[in-house]
């Protein structure tokens, strides 16, 4: 009884643990791939003039060298074209890195708690599942490390391209006469519980390589004396 009450036990936490670490997923993707924003300034080139506000819209997998300057529809802001300036950055590598993969992990677990829920005796059985499933364990580990981290780096960069560094960075703002002024950039707060997601997810699957590994054969080399079977002869 006390074998399958911890057997039952370990199983329970398995099981929640596969669940905790889907729905993770879900949010380290959703709050990262869904997001819009945008950044504004405010120009002005003639002294006394009203100040017009000039926006780019950014958002994943956040190329920001295509995004372009927008002026007011008929409105033409200190005679400059806008659409010919862009945000300074490419940061789509990482963004890309991060929630392709967060969408592979969740297709994993969706598959992976399938087969633990309607196939446990073949999970069992099988010394090659578990096996299978604990290298993947490991290896997702590290990957939720790698691009939670090269994703935390390209956010860090991003709200730096898109925050009052820009008018530095903008031609027309350096011109005599026209004066730019920064105004506000889009709240990044669901970027920031992306990254919190990420390293969750690395967290989840690192603690759970251990319920994993115990069904492995590297934990249990043999069944046969725990089933009832000839038991290993002893020494003489």
């Amino acid at each position: 009884m006390h074998e399958s009450g911890a057997l039952a036990w370990c199983t329970g936490r398995t099981l929640r643990s596969r669940v905790g670490r889907e729905i993770a997923s879900i949010f380290a993707f959703a709050t990262c791939g869904g997001f819009k924003g945008k950044t504004e300034i405010q120009v002005s080139c003639d002294k006394g003039a009203e100040n017009k506000t000039i926006t780019a819209t950014f958002g994943y997998p956040f190329r920001l060298n295509e995004a372009s300057f927008q002026a007011p529809q008929g409105v033409n802001v200190c005679r400059v074209d806008w659409k010919n300036y862009v945000l300074i950055g490419d940061y789509s590598s990482s963004a890309q890195f991060y929630v392709t993969f967060a969408v592979f992990v969740f297709l994993y677990c969706i598959a992976a708690l399938l087969l633990y829920v309607g196939y446990t005796n073949l999970y069992r059985d099988n010394r090659k599942l578990p096996m299978t499933d604990f290298v993947i364990t490991i290896v997702a580990t590290f990957l939720w490390l790698v691009s939670t981290s090269a994703w935390a780096k390209a956010l860090t960069d991003i709200k730096t391209a898109t925050g009052p560094s820009i008018v530095q960075e903008l031609k027309p703002c350096s011109v005599q006469g026209t004066l730019c002024q920064f105004v506000s950039v889009t709240s990044m707060g669901s970027l920031n519980v992306s990254v919190i997601f990420g390293f969750l997810n690395m967290i989840l699957w690192g603690g759970n390589a251990w319920f994993v590994y115990k069904e492995t054969s590297f934990h249990s080399p043999s069944n046969t004396t725990s089933q009832g079977g000839i038991p290993p002869p002893t020494g003489i």
